[in-house]
């Protein structure tokens, strides 16, 4: 079964059983506990409107439809029972506790119940979805298309260890990939696909969504450069344990069949931040751009009279992932100023116009840019995003840059806060040492802090 498919099995079940589970309650409520005659009223349909969506986002929060098929039953129970005690508490603080009641044990009698209901008429049908599919991949009828890393006698023994076990643990083998160019051992057991240095194309050509790197642990510096490679992507990554990684209890183990490897978290952020975070760019982008409305006929009057050309400047970009899009700001800049090649700006820079002037100090010509949060192409917060012609000068001085292109950029950035707009590469390399902090560190609190130096600076105009 596809992964779009189960997912919207997924959502459907929770929506149907959410609102299956409310119309229960409300029955019950009101001719059991409150002892009045049910009548199917406004207040009912629009808590059998209302109450699945809530519920459908504090699922969302969780994570629980990030990847449907790496669910499984003992997980699918403890996040059940989480959402449905936020839940419950969030439903009852915002329906219920204004209800003429007899008494206060009343509101407890309606907790229990609101809780004990959905969670039981949601949980078994999640359960049962859930366990078809754990069955399948116990079966190998289902699972990930896995790479390994690694051609020699270790690989091969973590091959035959997986595919040896009794049930399935969800690795669907493509191939693999060697390092040295001679370690090809593996090749009589699976497709040698190519060498680590095309990696990347192999990923994206084989469709990988899971990478086993067959490599001792020990050897950190070749492990840690194959990691900082792959990490940024929808790849899970997994590594071999020594005994130290046992012993400090870094190997995290949830299927008691599975083989002995160490699951590598790259993400700093949890899924909760990482979909509020998301929430929160396409809410505050949409409002932007409706109260922003007057601001931005005035900065297109402006822009138009100030020189002959277009209102907006597009230009390409590189995205999450070395995705290329085109980032939309307000022009700046006289037209055909870059009739020679790509030159970045300086404070004194002749091609940008009076008006463009003002609006780079304010961080005005930004704003368009909400609609790429929109587009899904760029975060409010994020490093960002430069063209291809200096991320080859920058990376040739400092790989890590790279790194950079593993996140969605951001409208504004730590970089963009401590350092502004960049004159020359010695520069961006100062203002990449602050991205990559915010990329080792990022959380949402840390956005907000961001985002509150960002407004401070367009209403000072010292931005630089």
């Amino acid at each position: 079964m596809k992964s779009p498919l189960l997912t919207f099995i997924l959502v459907f079940i929770d929506w149907l059983f959410a609102s299956i589970a409310w119309a229960s309650f409300y029955y019950y409520r009101k001719t059991v506990i409150e002892e009045v005659d049910f009548a199917v009223n406004e207040a009912f349909y629009l808590g059998v409107l209302l109450i699945p969506i809530l519920w459908l986002f504090i699922y969302l929060l969780q994570g629980t439809y990030q990847d449907v098929r790496r669910l499984y039953r003992s997980k699918i129970i403890s996040l059940s029972f989480v959402a449905s005690v936020i839940g419950t508490f969030c439903i009852f603080f915002l329906f219920l506790l204004d209800d003429e009641i007899s008494g206060y044990q009343q509101y407890y009698s309606v907790l229990i119940l609101l809780f004990t209901i959905h969670f039981i008429a949601t949980l078994v049908p999640r359960f049962i979805l859930i366990s078809i599919v754990v069955r399948r991949i116990h079966k190998r009828n289902s699972g990930f298309k896995t790479l390994i890393i690694g051609g020699s006698q270790k690989a091969i023994d973590i091959f035959n260890e997986i595919t040896e076990l009794p049930k399935g643990t969800g690795n669907l083998f493509v191939g693999f990939i060697n390092i040295n160019g001679v370690d090809k051992q593996l090749e009589s057991k699976l497709p040698y696909l190519g060498h680590i240095d095309d990696v990347e194309n192999i990923l994206r050509d084989h469709q990988i969504e899971e990478v086993i790197i067959a490599l001792e642990s020990i050897e950190h510096d070749r492990i840690k450069t194959i990691i900082s490679r792959l990490e940024g992507g929808d790849v899970k990554i997994k590594i071999l344990p020594d005994m130290y990684d046992i012993l400090s209890g870094s190997v995290e183990m949830t299927n008691i069949f599975g083989a002995l490897l160490i699951n590598v978290n790259t993400e700093v952020m949890s899924v909760w931040q990482r979909t509020l975070k998301r929430v929160i760019d396409i809410s505050v982008s949409l409002v932007s751009l409706v109260l922003l409305t007057p601001v931005f006929i005035v900065l297109a009057i402006l822009v138009k009279t100030s020189s002959p050309g277009p209102i907006f400047y597009l230009q390409e970009r590189i995205g999450k992932n070395g995705k290329i899009f085109k980032i939309i700001k307000f022009r700046t800049m006289y037209v055909n100023s870059e009739k020679n090649g790509p030159q970045l700006s300086s404070s004194s820079d002749p091609r940008i116009t009076k008006i463009g002037r003002v609006m780079r100090k304010t961080r005005l010509d930004e704003f368009p840019q909400f609609v790429n949060v929109l587009l899904g192409d760029m975060s409010l917060v994020g490093p960002r995003p430069e063209r291809q012609f200096y991320i080859d000068q920058i990376a040739a001085i400092e790989p890590q840059f790279l790194e950079l292109t593993k996140v969605r950029p951001g409208i504004t950035s730590w970089g963009q806060v401590k350092y502004g707009y960049a004159e020359n590469v010695e520069q961006m390399l100062d203002r990449m040492k602050f991205d990559l902090l915010y990329l080792k560190n990022r959380t949402l609190s840390l956005d907000f802090k961001i985002m509150l130096f960002t407004i401070s600076i367009i209403f000072k105009g010292t931005g630089k």
